[in-house]
């Protein structure tokens, strides 16, 4: 009896050991997640962050190119006036030497007419009003010659307001393609992220496999041969294939513009009836069918895109019944829009 409640004592003592394990567990598990709450969170502040920069290097380059707009107007503009201004310089610079060849004459003819007074008088008189009209001229020609001095003063500070906002709007751009390469890389991260999610889904089958950057379906999985309407069989293939997407959605933040396009493909073999007057309508309803079997399972319309291709991107040129399954297929591709 005493060996029995010794051994009743020894498995009583063990559950204090279980609860201190469970209670270090539960306590790693909530040290977790608080982790991974605030990452989430810095994450978020720094996206919100790119995108503030990002808008305002765009409403810059939209001020710049709109003054640069401005300038180069004005620019032609003074242009216009300096060349209408040595126009006019050259037609006055014209008839100051007109007269001034008319004084001449005049002077020549008043030399020989030297015996004729009335002539002399009329001469001298026509000689002077000669003479004042060149210095008129040539007081309107110094005048545009100052008025063109100013104009390209004015058209050389121009040209170099233009070459300094070409300058900033080459910065600003090169700063817009860093940040869109930014972008372009978290997409990246959630496209493989969506690519090993999916991976996990078809496991080991043959006729849903990873090609390059698209997620295959061969087409008898879903559609009967000429048909565009899904198989009862493939509600199942696209609800796996629906969650992974969606929670992978989740995950990407709203301000990416991703979209996962749907694309339809057919074998080289022409089709042609009343519902499908060709491969390419065929390849388009069944892109829509699958789209529109998405759209019920919760994915946003505004991140669906269906493409057709019909026969004319094959991965297969050969004519075997092999080569014509291989192209008959459903491509799906997370995307930038």
């Amino acid at each position: 009896m005493a060996s029995a409640r010794a051994r009743s004592q020894r498995s009583l003592n063990v559950w204090p050991g279980y609860v201190d394990a469970l209670a270090t567990l539960l306590l790693a598990v909530v040290f977790l997640l608080t982790v991974f709450v605030v990452g989430q969170f810095f994450l978020s502040q720094e996206l919100t962050g790119r995108d503030a920069v990002l808008t305002r290097l765009n409403r810059q380059i939209a001020d710049l190119t709109d003054l640069l707009a401005l300038e180069r107007s004005s620019r032609r503009a003074q242009e216009e006036a300096a060349s209408g201004l040595r126009n006019t310089l050259t037609a006055t610079e014209a008839e100051r030497d007109r007269l001034r060849a008319l004084t001449d004459a005049s002077e020549a003819a008043q030399g020989k007419s030297a015996d004729v007074d009335a002539q002399l008088a009329a001469e001298r008189g026509a000689t002077q009003r000669a003479q004042n009209q060149v210095e008129l001229l040539n007081e309107q020609i110094r005048a545009l010659r100052r008025q063109l001095a100013a104009l390209e003063d004015a058209l050389a500070a121009s040209e170099s307001r233009d070459r300094e906002s070409q300058a900033r709007i080459a910065e600003l751009g090169s700063r817009l393609n860093v940040a869109l390469a930014q972008r372009v890389q978290e997409l990246a991260r959630y496209r493989s992220d969506f690519f090993g999610r999916l991976r996990q889904v078809i496991g080991s089958r043959t006729d849903v496999r990873i090609v390059g950057d698209r997620f295959v379906l061969q087409s008898e999985v879903l559609f009967a041969a000429g048909s565009a309407a899904l198989k009862p069989e493939a509600g199942p293939e696209l609800d796996r294939i629906a969650g992974a997407i969606l929670d992978i959605a989740r995950e990407i933040p709203a301000d990416i513009p991703w979209v996962l396009r749907v694309d339809g493909h057919t074998d080289a073999r022409p089709i042609q009836s009343a519902q499908f007057p060709s491969n390419w309508a065929l390849s388009a309803s069944r892109a829509i069918a699958v789209v529109q079997y998405l759209r019920s399972k919760g994915l946003p319309p505004q991140r669906l895109l269906a493409g057709a291709f019909g026969e004319f991107q094959p991965l297969d040129s050969g004519t075997s019944e092999e080569a014509y399954s291989r192209n008959r297929r459903i491509e799906m591709k997370l995307t930038e829009r």
